[in-house]
C-alpha cells in the first residue's frame, strides 16, 4: 500500500495544497425584524447564519422547521452503489424516504431538518459479544433522538424514519416523549423475499444444519447469497422489525397501511410524503404527541400485536413507549388478558400456518385490514386519535371502501395468485385453519415472576389433541450461549431434551437474543422435541417450544440459576386457554410437588458456572443495573429517573452512616 510516511502523505491531486482562506459568503439578507433582535435567543439568530452557510435560500428561512430523525447507516452511492456498507438492509434505504419528506416538506413552504443515530443488525450480532449491547443501544439510541430534538429549538414538529429491531423501538420512546410536539413515526419496510431460496430467518441456520448434515456446503453457500432479495427493508418475516412496524402504526403514529411496505418502491416512498405532509397539518391544527398516544392507543397496539401474533420483544418494547408517553404500563396480566381475547388472524412467517411473507400481509390490507376483521368484537379503541388528523374509526371507514383496499388484494392475487383472505383471515376461518391466540405467560417455581412463549408457533405435531404442550423429563444446564449452540452442533442435544440456558438475562449480558438456538431447534429435523428454558430474550422470529424472559434471572438470586444437570422439570402449555406452568419436581430418585421443589430451589446456591459474561461491557452493565432498579425486563427495561435518583440517594445514606 505504502513504504513510508512520505509516501502515505504525498498529495493524490496536484491541486491540494491550493487552499482558499476566505469566501463571499451566502448573498443576500436575512429575514430579521425588530422584534427578533430584540428578544429572540442568540441561538435562534446564529442558527440562521448555519442555514444560509449551508446553502438554504435567505428568502426560504421562515417555513415552519420540521426535523426529520432516522437510522441511516452506510454510504450509498447515486446510483444504489454500496460505497461503505450499512450494518443491515432495514437501514440502507431509509435515507431515501428522509429525502421525500423533506422535498414534501419544502413543497409546502416548510424548512426540513435531518439527523442520524445508526442502529445495529441481531441478525448479524448472533452468537457474538456484539449481542450484549443490542437491547441496551434501544435506551442510548432514543436517549440521543431525544437530546437531538431538543437540540434544536426551532423545530415544529418531528418524523421519525426507523426499520429495525431497537432503531424503531428506539424511535417510538424517543417520540413518544416529545409529549408537547406533533411526531410522525415512517416505518422502513420490508425486503422482497427471494424467488427461489429461504427467507432470511431461516437461512441463520445453514451452520447448524451443515453440523448436522441436513444440508451441503453448496447449498448453504447458494441460499446464504440470495436470501435478502432486495437492497432495503426489514427481513421477510414477522419478527421484531416488522412487529415494532405494525405496532407504531396501531397506535395511530404512523399514517395509516404504512407498515410492512416493500423497501424503495413508488408506494413505499408515497408514504414519507404522506406523513411529511401529515406532520405539517398536525402542527397546523395543533395535534400533539399526547392527543395521539392514550391508553386506549396503547391497548389497541396491544390489540393487533396479538392479531398479528407478533414477536414477545415488543414486551419489553411497548411497556417502554408507554412510560416514555407518561401513561399506565401495561402488566403481564393485561397482555395475558388482551391475547386471551384477541384471536390471531394472520398467516404469516414464522406463525403459519402458511408462511406467508411480510410483503404479502402488506398486499393483502396490513394494519387497517386486520383491525377491520376484528371491528365487530368491539374490542379497539376507534375514538383515538391518529396522526392523520382523524379518528382511528374514520380512518378504517375510509379504509373499507377505498380504491388502495382493492387495490393491494388485487395485486397479491394477480402477483402471487394468492388469495388476501388466506393471508388475512375472518375469525371463522382463522379457527377453521387451526390458528390460536399468540403468547401465554406460564409461570411456576422455576418462574415466580413469570415467563413468556409465542405458544402459537409450538409444532402442532407435538400438541395432543386439546392444544397442550407437555414435557417433562431432565434437564441440560448451560451458563453461555456458547455451549448451548455447541450442545447442539456436536449432538449432546438430543430429541426430548430440556435445555437450561441461564446467566443470560440483563446482568449477565444485557439480555442477549438467543435465535442462534432457538432457529437451530426449529430448522432442525428433531428440533420439535427439545424444549429450551432460559432467563435471556429471543429473536421476534423464533418459534418451538422455547421459554424466555424468565425471571427472576438467574444472576439476580432467580431459581432458573439454580437448576442442575439432572433435575426434573415439568412443563405444561394450553396453547388455546393461554396457560402453563414451569416447574422443577426434584429428580429421578427424589420427586418432589411443586411447592417442595420451590423450598429447595429456595435453599440451594446458584450454579457454581454462573457468572456475568467476561467481555459484557461496562455501558451494558451500567444499563443493566439502572433498568433493574426501575422495575427491570417487565417494565419495558426503562430508565425511571425518579426511582434511579431514589435509589442513589439511599445509597449515598447508606456509605455515608458506614464512614
Amino acid at each position: 500500500m505504502y513504504n513510508s510516511i512520505t509516501e502515505l502523505m504525498k498529495p493524490l491531486n496536484k491541486d491540494s495544497y491550493n487552499i482558499q482562506t476566505k469566501a463571499k459568503g451566502p448573498e443576500g439578507s436575512l429575514p430579521l425584524n425588530e422584534n427578533m433582535l430584540l428578544h429572540s435567543p442568540s441561538g435562534d439568530l446564529f442558527g440562521l447564519s448555519q442555514n444560509v452557510g449551508m446553502g438554504w435560500e435567505p428568502g426560504k428561512l421562515n417555513g415552519k422547521q420540521v426535523l426529520i430523525l432516522s437510522t441511516q447507516g452506510g454510504i450509498r452511492g447515486e446510483n444504489g452503489e454500496p460505497i461503505a456498507l450499512g450494518y443491515h438492509t432495514g437501514h440502507w434505504e431509509v435515507g431515501l424516504l428522509m429525502k421525500e419528506a423533506a422535498e414534501e416538506i419544502t413543497h409546502y413552504g416548510g424548512v426540513p431538518f435531518a439527523g442520524y443515530v445508526s442502529d445495529p443488525c441481531d441478525g448479524r450480532s448472533q452468537g457474538t459479544t456484539g449481542m450484549f449491547d443490542s437491547f441496551a443501544y434501544r435506551n442510548d439510541a432514543a436517549t440521543v433522538y431525544r437530546r437531538l430534538i431538543r437540540s434544536l429549538p426551532t423545530r415544529k414538529a418531528v418524523i421519525g424514519v426507523a426499520t429495525c429491531d431497537k432503531g424503531l423501538p428506539a424511535m417510538l420512546i424517543a417520540l413518544a416523549s416529545m409529549h408537547n410536539l406533533p411526531t410522525i413515526a415512517v416505518p422502513g419496510g420490508v425486503t422482497l423475499p427471494p424467488s427461489r431460496g429461504e427467507d432470511a430467518g431461516k437461512v441463520q441456520t445453514i451452520g447448524a444444519r451443515y453440523s448436522n448434515d441436513e444440508m451441503s456446503m453448496q447449498e448453504a453457500a447458494e441460499l446464504g447469497c440470495m436470501a435478502c432479495a432486495t437492497p432495503g427493508g426489514g427481513c421477510q418475516f414477522l419478527g421484531t422489525a416488522a412487529t415494532a412496524q405494525v405496532v407504531g402504526e396501531a397506535m395511530g403514529l404512523s399514517v395509516p397501511h404504512s407498515a410492512l411496505a416493500p423497501s424503495g418502491q413508488e408506494i413505499w416512498k408515497d408514504m414519507a410524503r404522506q406523513s411529511a405532509r401529515a406532520a405539517m397539518k398536525m402542527e397546523e391544527e395543533k395535534i400533539t404527541t399526547k392527543d395521539i398516544l392514550t391508553d386506549g392507543a396503547m391497548r389497541n397496539a396491544m390489540i393487533i400485536h396479538a392479531a398479528f401474533g407478533g414477536s414477545t420483544n415488543l414486551l419489553l418494547h411497548i411497556p417502554a413507549i408507554a412510560h416514555a408517553a407518561g401513561l399506565s404500563i401495561p402488566t403481564v396480566e393485561d397482555w395475558s388478558e388482551v391475547n386471551k381475547l384477541v384471536p390471531r388472524l394472520v398467516s404469516v412467517l414464522p406463525n403459519g400456518p402458511v408462511h406467508h411473507p411480510t410483503v404479502q400481509v402488506y398486499l393483502a390490507g396490513g394494519v387497517p385490514e386486520v383491525m377491520l376483521r376484528i371491528r365487530h368484537l368491539n374490542l379497539l379503541d376507534e375514538t383515538v386519535q391518529t396522526v392523520t388528523g382523524e379518528t382511528l374509526g374514520e380512518v378504517l371507514d375510509w379504509w373499507e371502501t377505498s380504491d388502495r383496499r382493492q387495490q393491494m388484494k388485487k395485486r397479491l392475487l394477480e402477483e402471487d395468485g394468492v388469495n388476501p383472505d388466506d393471508v388475512i383471515m375472518t375469525q371463522e376461518k382463522a379457527a377453521e385453519r387451526g390458528l390460536t391466540s399468540t403468547v401465554t405467560f406460564p409461570v411456576g417455581n422455576i418462574a415466580p415472576d413469570g415467563a413468556v412463549i409465542k405458544s402459537t408457533s409450538i409444532d402442532p405435531s407435538v400438541l395432543d389433541e386439546n392444544g397442550i404442550y407437555r414435557h417433562r423429563g431432565a434437564v441440560k444446564v448451560f451458563t453461555t450461549e456458547k455451549e448451548a449452540i455447541g450442545a447442539i452442533k456436536d449432538g449432546t442435544i438430543k430429541e426430548r431434551d430440556i435445555m437450561v440456558v441461564i446467566g443470560r438475562g440483563p446482568l449477565g449480558t444485557g439480555m442477549e437474543e438467543t435465535y442462534q438456538l432457538t432457529s437451530a431447534l426449529k430448522h432442525l429435523s428433531y428440533g420439535k422435541y427439545v424444549t429450551l428454558l432460559t432467563d435471556a430474550r429471543f429473536s421476534g422470529v423464533s418459534t418451538g417450544a422455547c421459554f424466555g424472559h424468565i425471571g427472576p434471572e438467574g444472576l439476580a438470586d432467580g431459581p432458573i440459576g439454580k437448576l442442575k444437570d439432572g433435575d426434573i422439570v415439568d412443563v405444561r402449555v394450553d396453547t388455546r386457554n393461554l396457560e402453563g406452568h414451569l416447574h422443577f419436581i426434584g429428580t429421578e430418585e427424589e420427586p418432589l410437588s411443586p411447592e417442595k421443589g420451590k423450598s429447595v430451589l429456595m435453599e440451594r446456591n446458584s450454579h457454581e458456572d454462573m457468572a456475568p459474561d467476561v467481555d459484557l461491557p461496562d455501558d451494558t452493565k451500567l444499563w443493566a443495573a439502572l433498568q433493574e432498579v426501575s422495575g427491570g425486563t417487565w417494565r419495558g427495561s426503562v430508565y425511571d429517573t425518579d426511582r434511579i435518583l431514589e435509589v442513589l440517594e439511599a445509597g449515598k445514606k447508606a456509605l455515608a452512616s458506614k464512614s
